[in-house]
């Protein structure tokens, strides 16, 4: 498969670092590493025999020490780009949401603010159904392009992603080419200003200045997993290079020289007192990636 993956035009390479593709800056090697650029690329990486692995911006990924085994894909080229037409958007699943915001802007567009401030890839955006108060993926996505294991293409309508909170139910493997997204016309580039004012204030309360996955909890109903965090008097708790933000805690940080082993015991330690003091139990927003147990955050890895 190697062999055909370059004769393809893939860049491949083989037992590569993964820690410094990562927000955490933690992590093993990758078996191999393949960066796909077009549709019939990824098609041919999906008929690997054996694991296979997307890794997007890294942003919400905690790869194992380990690192991960088998084939690890990256989105790239035509795979991460946009086009423009009308009211609607095609933009590639490798493609960063701060770079489709700024295409966007340059079109004249709105509709995509809920990506305001988030770091990671159209694709993960898809599969997390992310968001923040500004709204979710599933308000302007209007259907996905998937490749599945095996290298089969799949149209899917927005409604049939079985979108909720921080969820899809997309196919299990299925990879996100491309997302068509349903837009608007931001005629006096009101909501390109309160897209900004939006950053500006997340900025403001999110320590920046140290690796971490943003928020790595998703909040309860009803509640802010920060607010139980703090409420546990878990802020500036530390495992070996891990710690929990003084200034957010759902924030957490690799201080320098953290392990991946280092924050999913934070990960653990603040599941287990927050349930044992209030009787809610956080979900992990966090996704692991690699030669993990399957209990591995106390819930499984799946």
């Amino acid at each position: 498969m190697i062999a055909a993956l370059r004769e393809a035009g893939v860049t491949v390479t083989e037992n590569a670092a993964l820690g410094r593709l990562s927000f955490w800056r933690v992590g093993g090697n990758a078996d191999i590493l393949a960066d796909v650029t077009t549709l019939e690329q990824l098609q041919l990486a999906m008929r690997f025999e054996g694991p296979v692995t997307v890794l997007g911006r890294g942003s919400n990924a905690l790869i194992a020490d380990a690192g991960i085994r088998g084939l690890v894909l990256r989105l790239r080229g035509g795979l991460a780009d946009v086009r423009v037409l009308d009211d609607y958007a095609i933009a590639g699943g490798g493609l960063y949401l701060n770079v489709l915001l700024a295409r966007l802007d340059k079109a004249g567009l709105a509709g995509a603010e809920a990506f305001a401030g988030v770091p990671g890839t159209v694709g993960g955006a898809v599969v997390m159904n992310a968001g923040t108060t500004m709204g979710e993926a599933k308000d302007f996505v209007d259907s996905v392009t998937l490749v599945m294991p095996g290298g089969q293409v799949v149209e899917l309508a927005g409604p049939e992603c079985g979108f909720r909170y921080r969820h899809s139910e997309l196919p299990a493997g299925a990879v996100v080419a491309f997302a068509t997204l349903r837009l608007r016309q931001d005629e006096d580039g009101r909501l390109a200003e309160d897209r900004v004012a939006f950053i500006e204030r997340r900025k403001a309360t999110q320590p920046l200045d140290k690796p971490s996955c943003g928020s790595t909890f998703t909040n309860p109903p009803g509640d802010h997993a920060a607010r139980l965090i703090d409420a546990a008097g878990l802020k500036g708790h530390r495992i070996g290079g891990a710690v929990i933000s003084d200034k957010h805690a759902n924030f957490f940080l690799n201080t320098g020289g953290a392990t991946a082993e280092d924050i999913r015991q934070l990960i653990v330690h603040a599941r287990t007192v927050v349930q044992e003091r209030f009787g809610v139990v956080l979900t992990p927003e966090v996704k692991l990636l690699g030669d993990w147990p399957a209990d591995a955050l106390g819930i499984s890895a799946g």
